[in-house]
This record gives C-alpha cells, structure tokens and sequence, in this order.
C-alpha cells in the first residue's frame, strides 16, 4: 500500500520513520516534506499529486484545515486516514463525499514502532478488505485499539498526549534525584529505565497498577512515604484535571 501524507510536521515524521519506507509527503511550504522525502527515500509532492498516486492519503495537517486541503484532494484519493485531533469522522466524509474514511490517533512512540494507534469502528458498512489493509499498516507500528467514535476524543486525551505527560513525569523525577546528588545524566538513565521496566511489568501483570505498586509497598516503608507524599501533593487531580483541559478543546 502506497502511502501518502498530507503535512509533514512531528506526528507525520513519526508515522514515517516506523514504516520505515519511501513516502510521497506535502506540506504548506515549511520544507519538512523534502526534508522527510531525503531522509527515507520518497517524494515531496503538491498535495493534490500526492493523493492521485497514493492508495492511502492519511491527513496530518492541522484540523482547521481540513476543508481547504479537501477543496485539493476531493475526488482524487483513493482512501483517506484521518489523525485530525477533535475531528469526527462525519465532518471528514463531508468534506471527502465518497471516499473511503477512516479515523485514528497514533502517538508518537510510532516512531519506535511501539506506539498506540486507536480505531474509531465505523458506523456504517466499510470496506473490510480495504480496512484490513489499513489496520494492518498501523499495526506495524505498534498496538491497535478500537473503540467506538464517542470515546475517540477521550482517547486522544490519553494516548496523543500521554507521551508529553510522561517525559513531564521523568524530567520532574531526574529534578528531584539531581537536587540530592545524583548526576542529570545518570538520573535519567535510571529512571527512565524504571520506567520501561514498570511498564513491562504492568502489562505482565495485565495491568493491574495496584498489585504492581503492593509488590513494591511494604507498610510504613519508603515507597509508603512516597505514594502518600505524591498524593498529598494532589497527583491524581492534577492528571484529572489535565484530562478535562485537553476534553474541553475537542
């Protein structure tokens, strides 16, 4: 499957570098499709000669503009993959009338092909052959999660921004093992590698995030002083209320 991007800015490079393949890319003048173009193989293209040549065109461009590059590319893709944040799958279909749809979030861990793509199930009937291929394309990349169009948004509040969150919980770690003497750089190794590790062992324990914290708590200990420092501290509602901030734009 020939794929095509329409924009080239982080999400797109992402996607790109974890195929690992020749794409054919565009974007608004910024010079990161020839930039992306040089650095896989592939070609950056005007979008409309972008989308009559590729089998997929998966949108990477901002969501406000998605009726102005649909005035370019209406009735010449074959296929549309949407990764708009906050941009239901009907408004996309209206603004690509018979063309094929499909709606995803990925996150940048792509990358790496260890990434998290959400599906949003269509409504109505698809093309099962064409959506295998496309499911199949975004698996390479990592896991794929299908979840109902209602819960996309939500979704996307946590997985699209969840590696941001993460590098936000590292740095502030690294900071405070850093102000009791611990060199930035090794500070870093160990805890993002206690953080991969904690990871590998939630999904061996299939997720269950208070079993894997009862392994580590014993009562009265310095994980029990810990935990209850970070929840003091407001942990939980702060996480609550970036979930409402990153809702309330969608």
């Amino acid at each position: 499957m020939q794929v095509g991007l329409i924009g080239a800015g982080n999400m797109a490079r992402a996607l790109a570098r974890g195929w690992g393949e020749p794409v054919l890319v565009s974007d608004s003048g910024s010079g990161r499709a020839a930039a992306l173009a040089a650095e896989l193989g592939g070609e950056a293209l005007p979008s409309a000669d972008v989308a009559q040549r590729a089998d997929l065109v998966v949108l990477c461009h901002k969501p406000a503009q998605l009726r102005d590059v649909a005035r370019h590319l209406a009735g010449k893709a074959r296929a549309v993959a949407s990764i708009l944040a906050a941009t239901d799958s009907g408004v996309v279909r209206e603004a690509y009338p018979g063309t094929p749809v499909f709606r995803l979030t990925p996150n940048t861990p792509v990358e790496m092909r260890r990434g998290i793509t959400v599906y949003a199930t269509p409504n109505g009937a698809v093309d099962s052959e064409l959506e295998s291929e496309v499911l199949t394309l975004f698996a390479r990349l990592g896991a794929v999660v299908k979840l109902p169009e209602r819960l996309m948004d939500t979704a996307g509040a946590v997985v699209g921004v969840g590696p941001a969150y993460q590098a936000l919980v590292a740095e502030a770690q690294v900071d405070a093992a850093v102000r009791h003497g611990i060199d930035a750089r090794t500070a870093s190794e160990l805890v993002v590698g206690t953080m991969a590790g904690s990871a590998a062992l939630l999904e061996t324990r299939d997720y269950d995030t208070l079993a894997v914290r009862r392994e580590v708590t014993s009562p009265g200990g310095t994980t029990a002083r810990g935990l209850e420092a970070l929840e003091r501290c407001g942990i939980r509602s702060a996480f609550q209320a970036a979930m409402a901030a990153v809702r309330s734009l969608s």
